[in-house]
């Protein structure tokens, strides 16, 4: 419960298990991450619940082989694989699977954020069977994440491959896009797959939509918003 910085890290760990864990801190508290995963192989996390001032749970680099599974999250940034790439590291994460959760009013909800200049991958991730209840911004890849006001522009980037968003059902306040995926002119991102997807606009002022730039993949039984921006064949 309220702890200055991050709750939970776990850093250069093998066959970690964590479970029935409850992280409270207020929703206005900076960088109060419930757990930060890193550096770390065969992870599973199942079963919290995470009200927090920052992401619910966020994948860095050196990572892979993780299960997330059953997290209620909210408030909070939702659960991010990243930052990755920051000051122009080679950060490599892959094998990650995030499935039956829910995000209640959280900012973001299943995100990837990779930075400018940075080099590596983010591949082989999955979302599947995610309920969100008026989420801001449900669905991001952000290859230009940048929380700063001062950003540098690089044509390097962390690779974005082999994502699929599968089973999003629920609601958004809808400020920003729905669905929003944003890549890289000289690294694009490959293989980006959603199908069936559902999500409302809590707001009839602001109706749901998706953007893309530079993502390639494909679409299928995408209702709320129709996501018709992806570009077939890379």
């Amino acid at each position: 419960m309220n702890s200055q910085k991050f709750h939970v890290v776990i850093d250069g760990c093998i066959n970690a298990t964590i479970s029935r864990l409850h992280i409270i801190a207020p929703s206005t508290s900076p960088n109060t991450d419930g757990i930060d995963v890193g550096s770390s192989t065969n992870v599973l996390i199942n079963n919290c619940t995470m009200e927090t001032g920052d992401d619910c749970i966020a994948i860095k680099g050196g990572t892979s082989n993780v299960t997330i599974s059953e997290i209620a999250c909210g408030p909070g940034h939702g659960i991010s694989v990243g930052s990755l790439g920051q000051g122009g590291k080679r950060d490599e994460v892959e094998g990650i699977s995030i499935s039956n959760c829910t995000f209640n009013r959280t900012q973001n909800g299943v995100r990837i954020k990779t930075w400018q200049g940075g080099s590596g991958f983010a591949r082989n991730i999955n979302f599947s069977y995610i309920n969100f209840t008026e989420a801001d911004n449900p669905v991001i890849i952000d290859q230009f994440y940048c929380p700063h006001q001062i950003c540098t522009n690089e044509t390097s980037a962390v690779e974005v491959s082999n994502v699929t968003f599968t089973g999003l059902r629920g609601t958004s306040i809808c400020t920003n896009s729905t669905v929003s995926l944003q890549c890289s002119d000289t690294v694009p991102c490959t293989n980006i797959v959603l199908a069936d997807v559902d999500i409302t606009s809590a707001d009839p002022n602001n109706p749901t939509s998706a953007v893309c730039l530079n993502a390639y993949g494909m679409a299928q039984n995408t209702y709320n918003p129709t996501v018709d921006c992806l570009i077939d064949t890379k």
